[in-house]
């Protein structure tokens, strides 16, 4: 079914039909200007998707009547977590949208020592809302129906703590070693990436992730910037692991 695909977080029905809305149905009534009897394409970001026909557009209302629910595409076979240091600007979404695209399994905006962001009360609130947009309206447009979850922000170390992927590796051009996608004993299904920041993750942060088993990967002689990081380095990932 040709049309838009919008982001709906609601139980889907074969048959039956679905009030959208306030942010979907301004989309597609005011800014796309869709009438009754428009095709569009739903997703609930929980992996199903669903075609559907708009059966009433007001101003205040707009109706979709689902007429098939099935399992969505798109899911890499290889779930990647990605703690992601935050940069400031649009840096931060596009390193989110394109990781998103790229097949990403989860992002965790952090905290580091060179990072100069710090998000506070409703500041953080607002910013991980918008982070989280971001990443649905990447779902919308490259056909994934399960929307990766972007995490409340926390500190690197936290993160660190919590990681228990069977791979891990840690971008930091410093190293000498080469990662060799062919040393694994088996494909992962999972894996953690760590993005620093523009200045670089501190010397003590690469310890400690390296006491964490993550490895050094160095993507080439060139310095990357924190956003375009992410896009080589998931890419490599997903060439090697997943389904690219």
């Amino acid at each position: 079914m040709s049309g838009p695909r919008i982001h709906v977080a609601a139980g889907f029905d074969a048959g039956g039909e679905l009030v959208l809305p306030e942010g979907p149905a301004r989309h597609l009534a005011v800014v796309l200007r869709l009438k009754e009897g428009a095709a569009l394409t739903l997703f609930d970001g929980a992996g199903l998707e669903a075609s559907a026909v708009l059966v009433e557009v007001t101003r205040k209302r707009v109706v979709a009547r689902l007429d098939s629910v099935a399992p969505g595409r798109g899911e890499s076979p290889l779930g990647v977590h990605l703690g992601q240091a935050i940069s400031k600007g649009d840096r931060m979404d596009y390193a989110i949208q394109k990781a998103v695209e790229l097949g990403v399994a989860a992002i965790t905006p952090l905290y580091t020592e060179h990072g100069d962001v710090r998000l506070k009360g409703d500041r953080a609130a607002k910013k991980l809302a918008h982070w989280q947009a971001v990443a649905a309206s990447a779902c919308e447009q490259c056909g994934r129906a399960t929307l990766p979850p972007v995490h409340e922000p926390r500190a690197l170390s936290d993160w660190l703590a919590a990681r228990n992927e069977p791979l891990r590796l840690v971008l930091h051009p410093a190293t000498e070693g080469v990662f060799d996608p062919n040393r694994q004993a088996a494909l992962p299904d999972r894996a953690a990436l760590l993005i620093g920041p523009e200045g670089g993750l501190s010397p003590g942060e690469v310890e400690r992730a390296l006491a964490g088993d993550f490895a050094p990967l160095t993507l080439g002689p060139r310095i990357l910037r924190t956003e375009t990081a992410p896009v080589v380095a998931l890419t490599l990932l997903q060439h090697h692991f997943g389904d690219l």
